[in-house]
């Protein structure tokens, strides 16, 4: 009997020994950095490679830069924890999102670089492989192919009527606008779009709500929400400790409460117009009362749809010392001017430079500073009825 105890401690401490040796060899194989090797066809030799940072609301720069030979680059990192990149060839010609994380990940594709398009680059059978991260991503997100092809379905047969209530916008010609949103066809279309854009938010909040417990959750809602509002605060509290304190929640959390620039001072900055000419805001806003600076891109449609108010307040206001300066965070100045075409805002705009944002702490846009003679700002998120009020209250004499 001794002899059966015996042995079957014996299995049972060699049973031991190697269930302990797997976890150790398990523990040491598991990978303390990342390396991103890429192999792209259809790029040539030199091309510049970089990592940007992604899902983070702001205009960022590369942590990384490489180049091309023969179709090949290499990242090599550390991270605490999965982080979300662009792959960005020949400087923003091209991108390729990846959730990278610590692992040995690789990247194909297929490219072509379109000559006619400013050398603009499009991806065809991309595969991301080796990121758990990056492949629970794209199951979690894979309800967007059916967003993309609600939206598309809603706006069939309305390219006309959007035409037209858009040019009526454009000219600020209220009437035909009025006209044209009191039809059948333009009162369908918004019932649609409501409808649409309810689905949206509902799917986004499940998916935020899911993940709550991790840094999933501050992921997302960096991703599903393009900017941050009051309204997300809710959002952001349903989070555990856990979640607030990861790299995505400490970003969410800057972002719904960021860091007030009133009473401070506006230091003096040169941008570009649209014709390439810098212009000091010294010069452009001497002599007035009272300066809106508006940052905005083309492809805000908030900001878009708040031009028709900035309009407004520029007619009433501008002759009592009113004045208004866009500054556009476009990364492509062709939407920019083409947006200035449609736009025709009649104050002065000029193109970011990345720094003038940044030193505002401009996180989301539409972001508007209202800013006195003396260069301090005694206002911001001035919009529609509430700009209105504040200008007519400063300038009712």
């Amino acid at each position: 009997m001794n002899t059966i105890k015996h042995k079957l401690l014996g299995l049972c401490i060699c049973a031991f020994i190697v269930s302990f040796s797997n976890q150790a060899q398990n523990k040491k194989a598991a990978p303390a950095s990342y390396t991103l090797e890429g192999n792209i066809s259809g790029i040539e030799d030199g091309t510049i490679v970089q990592l940007i940072p992604g899902a983070t609301h702001l205009s960022e720069t590369p942590v990384a830069e490489t180049t091309i030979k023969d179709g090949k680059f290499t990242f090599t990192g550390k991270l605490n924890e999965p982080r979300f990149f662009y792959v960005s060839f020949g400087k923003n010609k091209g991108l390729i999102p990846v959730l990278v994380e610590n692992s040995k990940i690789k990247i194909t594709a297929d490219a072509q670089v379109l000559k006619k398009e400013d050398d603009r680059i499009t991806f065809k059978n991309e595969l991301v492989s080796g990121s758990k991260a990056d492949a629970y991503l794209k199951k979690e997100t894979a309800f967007r192919e059916e967003l993309n092809k609600d939206y598309e379905d809603y706006h069939k047969g309305t390219e006309e009527i959007a035409k037209l209530y858009s040019n009526a916008r454009v000219s600020g010609n209220k009437k035909l606008m009025d006209s044209v949103a009191n039809t059948p066809e333009w009162k369908s279309f918004e019932a649609k779009e409501k409808a649409f854009f309810a689905k949206v938010q509902s799917s986004s909040e499940n998916l935020i709500s899911k993940h709550k417990a991790t840094w999933w959750g501050p992921f997302f809602m960096m991703t599903q929400y393009s900017y941050f509002t009051p309204d997300q605060k809710p959002v952001f509290e349903q989070f555990s400790e856990t979640a607030k304190k990861s790299y995505y929640g400490q970003l969410v959390d800057k972002d719904l409460n960021p860091k007030s620039l009133i009473g401070t001072s506006v230091a003096n900055f040169k941008l570009n117009d649209k014709n390439g000419n810098p212009l000091s805001v010294k010069d452009i806003v001497s002599g007035k009362k009272y300066i809106l600076i508006d940052f905005w891109a083309s492809w805000c449609a908030p900001c878009r749809k708040e031009i028709p108010n900035l309009k407004t307040a520029y007619t009433n206001y501008s002759e009592k010392g009113f004045e208004v300066l866009s500054i556009s965070i476009d990364r492509d100045e062709k939407a920019w001017q083409k947006a200035l075409v449609q736009e025709n805002m009649q104050w002065p705009n000029l193109h970011d430079d990345d720094k003038v944002s940044k030193a505002f702490n401009v996180k989301t846009i539409p972001a508007t500073y209202l800013v006195d003679s003396k260069g301090v700002i005694i206002s911001d998120d001035l919009r529609g009825p509430a700009l209105e009020e504040k200008l007519k209250e400063l300038l009712k004499s």
